[in-house]
C-alpha cells in the first residue's frame, strides 16, 4: 500500500506541471492570472494563434528533419564503430577508444566557434546539413553499443564464422538483433538531444525559415510579453511530437525486449 502512495505522490509532481500548462494554454489572456489553476473559461484560441503566429509548421518541419537525420547517422556511427572496438583486433585499439571517451569531457561550448567558422566556410549556414553536421556521431553511443557488444558470447562469432559470414553479415543477421533494444534507447536519446538543441541551431540559422522550434518558441515568446497562454500553447504544441516519440520508442523497446527474451 505504502508502494502505491508513493507512486502516486510522484505521479502528481511529475504531471502537475503538465497540467498547469494545459490549463494555462486554454485559457482566455486575461483569464490567465487569475485562479491560475482552476479549469476556466477554456479556449483553443491560443493554440491557432501560437501556430498561425509562431510559425511552427516550419519550425517543427525543421526540427524533425534535423533531428530524424542526426538519430539515423548517429545510430550507424555508433553500431559500426561499437562493433570496430567490440569484435576487431587492430593495433592501437585501446588507444583510440581512449580518444573517443575523452571527446566525452570536452564541453559543447568549446566547440561552437569552430564549427561555426567550417559551417560557413562551406556555406552551409541556414541548411539542413549545416544544422545537423557537429552531431552526427556521437562518443556516448560508441561506448554505450561497445559494452554491449563485449556481453556477446565470442560463440557466436566463431559460429558465424563457420557459416561463412563476415563481419557486416554477422553485424546484421546476429549483433544487431540481439542489442536492438539498446539500440532503440540510442535512438530515442538521440532523438530528444538533437530536439532539444537551442545553442546550435540559432548560431547556425541566421535566416528565420530555417529556426528549429526550440529558436521559434524564443522568438514567439519575445513577440507575446503580454500574452502568457500564446507561449505556453506554443511549448505544448512543440511538446506534442516528443510525446508521440516516446510513445513509439517504447513500443518498439518492448518488442525488441520480448524478442531478446525468447530468443534467449
Amino acid at each position: 500500500m505504502g508502494r502505491y502512495a508513493l507512486l502516486i505522490v510522484v505521479a502528481v509532481i511529475v504531471l502537475f506541471p503538465i497540467y498547469a500548462m494545459v490549463i494555462a494554454a486554454l485559457k482566455p489572456s486575461n483569464k490567465v492570472l487569475v485562479h491560475p489553476l482552476r479549469p476556466d473559461g477554456f479556449d483553443t484560441g491560443a493554440l491557432r494563434a501560437a501556430w498561425r503566429e509562431g510559425h511552427l509548421g516550419r519550425y517543427l518541419l525543421n526540427s524533425g528533419v534535423v533531428a530524424v537525420l542526426v538519430t539515423v547517422c548517429q545510430v550507424a556511427t555508433s553500431v559500426l564503430s561499437a562493433y570496430a572496438f567490440a569484435f576487431l583486433r587492430f593495433r592501437g585499439r585501446g588507444v583510440l577508444f581512449g580518444v573517443f571517451l575523452a571527446t566525452l569531457l570536452v564541453p559543447v561550448e568549446v566547440t561552437l566557434v569552430i564549427n561555426r567558422r567550417t559551417i560557413s566556410s562551406l556555406d552551409w549556414l541556414n541548411t539542413y546539413q549545416g544544422l545537423a553536421a557537429p552531431f552526427l556521431a556521437t562518443a556516448f553511443g560508441t561506448f554505450l553499443l561497445r559494452q554491449v557488444f563485449l556481453q556477446l558470447p565470442l560463440d557466436l562469432r566463431e559460429a558465424a564464422e563457420m557459416d561463412g559470414l563476415g563481419h557486416f553479415g554477422f553485424l546484421r543477421e546476429v549483433a544487431v538483433p540481439l542489442v536492438r533494444p539498446t539500440i532503440g534507447a540510442l535512438g530515442l536519446f538521440s532523438f530528444l538531444s538533437s530536439w532539444n538543441q537551442y545553442l546550435w541551431p540559432s548560431l547556425a540559422a541566421t535566416d528565420s525559415k530555417w529556426y528549429t522550434v526550440q529558436t521559434g518558441l524564443k522568438l514567439l515568446k519575445s513577440s507575446s510579453l503580454n500574452r502568457p497562454n500564446i507561449v505556453t500553447a506554443g511549448t505544448i504544441i512543440a511538446a506534442l511530437p516528443i510525446v508521440a516519440v516516446l510513445l513509439l520508442f517504447q513500443r518498439q523497446l518492448v518488442r525488441g525486449l520480448t524478442a531478446g527474451a525468447v530468443k534467449g
